[in-house]
């Protein structure tokens, strides 16, 4: 068989291999779906940091006057969208009672709450110092940090209607820092609420499982 022949015979071989190739590979049901969940997931999660950044430019315009004078902290983490208050805004010293001056801050971050992002889940953190206690009737800084997270958390169900379902409460005592322990001001930084509004990963589905 001359040369000529044989390239006429195997072209068209080859392409009938690869193309078979290439059939088989479209319909294989198993590829297209995790190409679809990955798009989906893709998605999901675009929408849902949208949100939040949403969140955080909103947040930002409410307590303007708040961040600038360094009372609060807006700040998006691995963790969630976090909002940081310093505890002089919220409790006078060695104290779980809201001032009466918190009520305006915590409205307004609990507008956002209702509305740009109702449908998260929104974790009430309690930090101290690690200073003792010394003229107060708590039993130590665990129990200060557990009081004053669930003080705000009351309030933000009781009179702003928040779904007690989206709320949880913990106290960290002095084991959290975010400063160091060695002067006034790192201090006053360690002693802290924070609201974080959590990401829809850690948020439990309907099987109870978590995402």
């Amino acid at each position: 068989m001359s040369v000529k022949w044989k390239y006429l015979i195997a072209i068209p071989l080859l392409v009938c291999l690869c193309g078979c190739s290439i059939i088989l590979q479209k319909r294989n049901p198993n590829d297209l779906d995790k190409i679809d969940n990955l798009s989906t997931e893709l998605s999901q999660e675009r929408l849902a940091r949208e949100q939040l950044e949403r969140a955080r430019n909103e947040l930002a315009e409410q307590l303007k006057k708040e961040i600038e004078e360094k009372q609060i902290r807006v700040e998006m983490l691995n963790k969630g969208l976090v909002i940081t208050f310093i505890d002089e805004v919220l409790f006078d010293s060695g104290k779980a009672e809201l001032r009466t001056s918190a009520y305006s801050v915590l409205d307004r971050v609990s507008t956002v709450l209702n509305n740009q992002v109702r449908n998260r889940d929104i974790a009430i953190e309690g930090h101290t110092d690690n200073q003792p206690i010394k003229q107060s009737n708590w039993k130590s800084n665990w129990e200060l940090s557990t009081a004053r997270a669930t003080s705000v958390l009351h309030y933000l169900e009781d009179n702003r209607d928040i779904d007690p379902k989206r709320l949880s409460a913990v106290g960290y005592g002095e084991f959290r820092p975010v400063a160091s322990n060695d002067n006034k001001a790192d201090r006053a930084q360690n002693r802290r609420v924070e609201i974080t509004i959590l990401p829809e990963k850690i948020i439990k589905n309907k099987s109870g499982d978590m995402k």
